[in-house]
């Protein structure tokens, strides 16, 4: 192990010794959020390097890759199941989008322990960056519940990370391995089809799993149909069906782009868009019921 990363190392175990000491205070153990990424992998490594008392929790969010819930298992991990799913919440809610992300909120945003441990790190986005300036903040969630949290991998790059797996010799999710059994440190594990994801990123995952076109229309459809106000700030209608409506959410930015591309035309002749969700996706759509 390079002295750099052992450096890190330490610094990290100091890190978690301290929240539990914290947690203990409270006669709580330390909470380890476990995603099943290999960022809490190493955070669940560095839990038991550092003998402390904790309980490491996987939020199931019902739409994590296929294998995630037994792969957590696999690691003494507790799995915590939502009150709704996510398909049940776009029932009552709605199709979510990136500025309507109510699915975070409601199957990962939540507390559970005082003090917690999350694997963030700065270098893998700009808003982490913006959002993680020190290693401890109070994290105040949207129901007014706070919980303290630790960051002890905050400073870590893609080569520690990919060194210290090797170096413990840690088993990570069989996403992050490629046909030959080889370790991509630059793969990300997250929610099938996330809503946050960019839009090229997101029809890509929809092309790798059809029935997930499927699963959103068809509880989307029960929403639009009970639920949906389908009327602008002026009065106009916005969509004609549940199909327009994914579509815009999926294929473009806004409402403008969505007119422009899949509206009317000069001979009053708009795309049908059940039509070209079934083509491009190779799907049908068809619902007997809700």
């Amino acid at each position: 192990m390079r002295n750099e990363l052992k450096r890190k190392v330490d610094f990290a175990i100091k890190i978690i010794q301290a929240a539990a000491k914290a947690a203990e205070r409270h006669k709580q153990p330390l909470e380890i959020c476990y995603s099943g990424g290999k960022d809490s992998e190493i955070i669940l490594e560095l839990a038991k390097m550092s003998g402390v008392n904790y309980r490491a929790i996987y939020k199931n969010t019902t739409i994590d890759p296929a294998g995630t819930i037994k792969h957590a298992i696999e690691k003494g991990v507790e799995v915590v199941r939502p009150k709704e799913s996510f398909f049940q919440l776009i029932r009552r809610k709605g199709l979510p989008s990136r500025t309507v992300r109510f699915c975070c909120q409601e199957l990962k945003e939540y507390k559970i322990l005082d003090y917690a441990v999350i694997g963030v790190r700065r270098e893998e986005s700009k808003k982490r960056e913006e959002l993680y300036k020190e290693p401890e903040q109070c994290r105040v969630y949207a129901n007014k519940d706070e919980c303290r949290q630790y960051v002890p991998i905050l400073e870590w790059t893609n080569e520690d990370v990919e060194e210290f797996i090797k170096e413990r010799n840690l088993k990570c999710h069989p996403l992050y391995y490629d046909e030959n059994g080889n370790f991509d440190v630059t793969r990300r594990l997250g929610c099938m089809c996330c809503p946050l994801a960019s839009k090229r990123k997101r029809i890509i995952e929809f092309r790798k799993h059809p029935l997930m076109v499927r699963q959103y229309v068809r509880n989307a459809s029960f929403y639009f149909d009970n639920h949906y106000k389908n009327k602008n700030r002026k009065g106009q209608k916005l969509f004609d069906d549940v199909f327009q409506w994914f579509t815009m959410t999926v294929f473009t930015e806004s409402m403008e782009e969505f007119r422009e591309r899949f509206g009317r035309n000069l001979f009053d002749d708009g795309i049908d868009c059940k039509k070209f969700l079934e083509s491009y996706f190779n799907i049908n759509l068809d619902f007997k019921s809700h």
